[in-house]
């Protein structure tokens, strides 16, 4: 990981993250709490999605009352354990400042009260990247930034393939050898991949992409030295045993994004299509999969509300028409991987749980 110095930092925080927009965020989505607190101080563990649920109706569009751009906020190195925010009451914003300890040479006050910090550039070497606070909680999504792939039926078609295993065994475990063929392209460390499941659209039955399974990974021992001779490979990581006919990638850089939460550029009215890991509900914080990727539009940090289906009933009071129940709103959904025509999002809120088939649409 990179080690930056704070200066860069604390000039660009100076002259953009403290800029802020002087437009209004929009109260239809962006209204603060009526009880929300002065104040927050910054701890270790906290995500900037969290600190704003104790601020606003919709946490998800704290960009808004930050007054930063989708620009600004790219840059995950500016919020950090220690610092205060604050509830600019007057002018509608939260503000960041910092706790005396960690003050520059001077402080003022803000519109409405709210304290200020004159920030003095100082050379300090630390890995920001460790001490910075995220957007969303990592941890629960960490492992799908790499793991597992939807992909097309003959994207992996010229991929490596394991044809053997130690001692002539079909599978492998931790610390076993495995055999493949096919061309390694100059890599030495892959991720081993089983094709799982088609993901099916709920509405259409069409199949939008193919689930392939993380089985594990493999280390090069030794390349093969003719055209019909095996690679040897050490595997280094099982989450199941590897077996003859499995997949082999490189594997992919997953360095934690920035996740900046955003509505979707255009209306979207989708399906939720799985949950992850076979499961049949998913409540907050699991990742579930929608029938919309990158060719429908959506990009990473899209933000979705999750509906229930309203039921239709036969209303008995009145010549038994046939009623449709209203959809209701249960959840928020935040896409943090977009495929082709599936993406994977990370439930943030629920009151209820989510499972196949229910709507995702466009944040009202």
């Amino acid at each position: 990981m990179k080690k930056f110095s704070t200066i860069a930092l604390l000039l660009a925080l100076s002259n953009s993250v403290f800029a802020m927009d002087e437009m209004n965020p929009p109260q239809t989505q962006c209204a603060f709490l009526p009880n929300a607190p002065d104040q927050h101080v910054v701890v270790k563990g906290d995500t900037l999605w969290g600190i704003s649920q104790m601020f606003l109706e919709h946490a998800w569009c704290w960009p808004q009352v930050w007054g930063l751009n989708r620009e600004e906020i790219k840059n995950p190195h500016w919020i950090y354990p220690g610092q205060i925010v604050y509830f600019d009451r007057v002018a509608g914003r939260l503000r960041l400042g910092q706790t005396p300890d960690n003050a520059g040479s001077g402080t003022g006050t803000a519109t409405g009260g709210v304290p200020t910090v004159k920030l003095s550039p100082r050379i300090r070497g630390e890995n920001l990247a460790n001490n910075a606070i995220t957007s969303i909680p990592t941890n629960s999504i960490e492992p799908f930034l790499s793991q597992p792939l939807v992909l097309e039926e003959n994207d992996l078609k010229d991929a490596p393939r394991i044809v053997a295993a130690q001692q002539g065994h079909v599978n492998a475990g931790k610390s076993e050898k495995v055999y493949a063929m096919g061309d390694l392209k100059g890599e030495s460390n892959f991720q081993v991949y089983r094709p799982a499941k088609a993901l099916k659209d709920p509405e259409t039955k069409q199949t939008l992409g193919y689930e392939f399974a993380y089985v594990g990974a493999i280390k090069l021992v030794r390349a093969g030295r003719s055209e019909n001779e095996a690679h040897a490979f050490t595997v280094t990581a099982s989450k199941e045993e590897l077996t003859v006919g499995d997949l082999l990638l490189p594997v992919p850089n997953s360095e934690m994004a920035n996740y900046v939460p955003h509505p979707p550029a255009s209306e979207v009215n989708g399906r939720v299509v799985s949950v992850y890991g076979g499961v049949a509900l998913a409540g907050q914080n699991q990742t579930i999969s929608i029938n919309r990727g990158a060719a429908e539009g959506m990009d990473i940090g899209t933000v979705l509300q999750l509906y229930r289906l309203g039921d239709v009933i036969v209303d008995k009071t009145k010549g038994k028409q046939v009623v449709k129940l209203p959809d209701e709103q249960y959840g928020v959904l935040f896409i943090y991987r977009v495929f082709k025509h599936v993406s994977y999002g990370l439930i943030m809120q629920v009151t209820d749980t989510a499972q196949v088939g229910d709507v995702v649409r466009t944040p009202e």
